[in-house]
This record gives structure tokens, sequence and C-alpha cells, in this order.
């Protein structure tokens, strides 16, 4: 049963996914994120993380989609209208990029080693810490925080008011 639900949650995330790039409304691609992330919560729920799952909703369903929804007020956007740039070449640079990042992902799984059966994950507070500041993960958090950085300075730029 848990492996139905498992992918019955997980085709719901990426169908929802979809509909984030998908939508031309930015406030109906700012819910069907709300989706995807309680999606997700149900998937590490089910993968037997609760400490990770509750996470999922309180901080990305509820305080980064708040902010979201912030922002777009803030800024008032509209739907999305077309542009000289919205041809067949811009569907097709989408789709010479959306068949890389397939080819890639691929690669990585073909070249990925299983784990093995008998690991069991621990995912209480203490271990999730453990594993996020390792070595290992040390350069995936700093990366993280550069990038949300960037993010805080793109959106400071686009709600500049010209003067």
């Amino acid at each position: 049963m848990d492996a139905i639900l498992f992918y019955v949650f997980a085709g719901l995330a990426l169908l929802n996914a979809v509909f984030v790039v998908a939508q031309r409304n930015p406030i109906y691609s700012a819910f069907c994120l709300v989706l995807v992330f309680c999606s997700l919560s149900a998937i590490y729920g089910i993968l037997g993380s609760p400490f990770i799952a509750t996470l999922q909703i309180v901080v990305y369903a509820g305080a980064i989609m708040v902010l979201f929804l912030f922002v777009l007020m803030l800024l008032n956007v509209k739907k999305e209208l077309p542009t000289e740039m919205s041809g067949f070449r811009l569907k097709g640079a989408a789709f010479l990029l959306c068949a890389a990042l397939v080819g890639q992902v691929g690669s990585v799984l073909l070249r990925a080693q299983p784990w093995p059966a008998t690991t069991v994950f621990d995912a209480s507070t203490v271990e999730m810490a453990k594993v996020l500041f390792s070595p290992h993960f040390l350069y995936v958090f700093e990366a993280t925080s550069i990038l949300i950085l960037s993010a805080m300075v793109g959106a400071v730029v686009l709600a500049k008011k010209e003067l």
C-alpha cells in the first residue's frame, strides 16, 4: 500500500510541477506550487520522516508561499502577455534545454548505485543535522545559501521603483 501511495503522490507532485511552469497566471502557478509541497510532504510521511513532512508544510507551504504571494501582490503581476520572442525559436530552445535535462538525469540514474536493502534511514532531527552539516553536503548547503541570497537581490531589483 505504501508503494501505491508513494506513486500517487509522486505523480501528483510531477503533474502540479508541470502546471507551475505551464500556467500563465502567476497566482495559479503559486497555488499549484502549494500542491507540490503538500504532495512532497505526504511522500516524506510515507517514507517514515514525520519531522521533514511537517517542516515541508510549515516552512514551504506556509511561510515561503505566503512570501511568494506577498511579492506577487506587491508587484501586481498580471497574466503573461505574448511577446515577439514567444514563437518557434523560443519553443525550440525550451525543447533543447528539456532534452538536455532529461539526458543529464538519465545519465545520473544509469550511474547511480542502488541502496543496500538493509539500510535504515533515521530521520530524527539530530541525524538530519549531522547529515546536512557533514563535509559531504557542505558545498550543497553553501550553494543553497548563495542561491537564496541571489533570489533576495533579484526580488529587491524587481521591486525597486524607478526614480
